[in-house]
């Protein structure tokens, strides 16, 4: 068993980790178009570039976690090696240095590329800590329920605080007002780092085998795990509606439904539905089967997330009750999906008799970063194809397009989800003949 202290110390790594990850989704599109004075177009560029030159990198840093011997285990040392890089990048990706719109653009590729780089080196391994804390696939369920609560959590705080620290720090200069508010929130990220790092203890060790091998020979062993690739469809298709709504989500509320004040709100609101749904998802995993569940959380989400389309401008109250339902919704599927991760790593060294938890996390990441590129890419791409312009009003073309892209398109990503989830076998019964298999080689 993990005891509470060791799930809430693991928690904070994501309550960490989620201090930029939700900043980004949620502020930085904006923070570059009406802050900093970058044209959407290049924004939705540059974001696909990015993530795909950080996103070829995850696999790599997972082979090299899964190499990394020391006294602190193969995971955990990252978390004190990069936590103080990772929050001084952070401030940079936020400043604003008047280089003209060339130069501009320039800075922002340059820091943004070195954010996603250093969040692989401090994430990759934080989430493969994850499958090695417990053998339990069971606890594994509990052990991701509290990450993702600290990390919405960590979400909660960026909702709630950027904007109002950004008027506070800021005085009227909003460039500033961003660049200190993320200077407070990356200092408490190290120190969160940190209180994972010494609060968790790393439980399963792989075949010794597994380190023998080369790189190209884990690669083909994970190609070899067909329940590995359905996950990987799964990350792609379902961050790419993800990230273009929570992209378009201060758009709409500034936008669509003219009440730019009411921002902090919408997203806060939004933040607590999520929390809620990954509190939930440990008591409805006991009870259900966990791909039955997924599959219909997949399907209701893209319900919700369509029924905003049919929202009028003036009725608020029902725009915000649907944002917050869906955010539950979806999030509930959040630790099911981490916890099927860690069942996909059994499930290939009982096949294949090789463990490599680093290489399975980060790949799958991988996918989850392109879907984020994505979507990310067309949030950008769909602002400048509908005619946006930065404060001013918009016209009327210019916010059916806006809608349609923040309800119709994201509800396409799981709807796919859910039809490719189907072809993913790691029900319950099949999880716990296989833990048992790989406990009784191990005696």
């Amino acid at each position: 068993m993990v005891s509470v202290k060791e799930k809430i110390a693991y928690g904070l790594g994501d309550t960490a980790s989620n201090i930029v990850f939700q900043t980004v989704m949620l502020f930085l599109t904006f923070f570059y178009t009406d802050i900093y004075g970058i044209s959407p177009a290049f924004v939705g560029t540059m974001f696909l570039a990015v993530r795909i030159i950080d996103a070829v990198t995850d696999p790599i840093m997972g082979a090299i976690a899964d190499r990394t011997q020391s006294k602190y285990g193969k995971f955990r040392p990252y978390l004190l090696w990069f936590a103080l890089p990772f929050g001084l990048i952070s401030v940079l990706a936020f400043t604003t240095p008047d280089f003209g719109e060339e130069g501009k653009m320039i800075y922002a590729f340059l820091t943004y590329t070195l954010l996603m780089l250093v969040y692989t080196a401090i994430n990759i391994p934080y989430c493969a800590l994850g499958a090695v804390l417990t053998a339990d696939p069971k606890e594994r369920v509990s052990v991701q329920s509290y990450r993702f609560v600290f990390a919405m959590l960590g979400g909660l705080m960026v909702t709630a605080l950027t904007l109002p620290l950004v008027e506070f720090f800021g005085q009227g200069d909003r460039a500033k007002g961003y660049q200190l508010t993320i200077m407070a929130m990356s200092a408490l990220g190290v120190l969160m780092f940190l209180a994972c790092f010494y609060g968790t203890k790393e439980r399963i060790n792989p075949p010794k085998e597994a380190v023998s091998q080369s790189y190209m020979d884990n690669f083909r062993q994970l190609w070899k795990n067909d329940q590995w690739r359905v996950l990987a469809l799964v990350a792609l298709c379902l961050m790419s509606g993800y990230v273009l709504r929570t992209t378009l989500a201060i758009y709409y509320v500034k936008y669509y439904l003219e009440m730019p004040d009411s921002i902090t709100l919408f997203i806060t609101l939004g933040m607590l539905g999520s929390m809620v749904g990954c509190v939930i998802a440990q008591p409805l995993a006991k009870r259900y089967c966990k791909v039955k569940l997924y599959i219909g959380i997949q399907i209701l989400a893209a319900v919700l997330c369509a029924s905003s389309y049919f929202v009028a401008a003036d009725n608020v109250t029902l725009a915000i009750a649907l944002y917050v339902v869906w955010n539950l919704v979806f999030n509930t599927g959040t630790p099911l999906l981490w916890a099927k991760m860690a069942d996909t790593v059994d499930y290939g060294q009982w096949r294949t008799g090789i463990r490599t938890t680093g290489m399975v996390y980060s790949s799958i990441i991988f996918f989850i970063k392109m879907g984020i590129a994505v979507g990310g890419a067309l949030g950008g791409w769909l602002l400048a194809g509908i005619g946006y312009q930065a404060d001013v009003t918009q016209t009327e073309e210019t916010k059916a397009g806006l809608l349609l892209a923040f309800s119709l398109y994201p509800a396409i990503g799981s709807l796919i989800v859910a039809v490719v989830m189907g072809a993913y076998k790691l029900n319950t019964q099949k999880v716990d003949e296989i833990t048992l298999e790989l406990k009784r080689a191990a005696e």
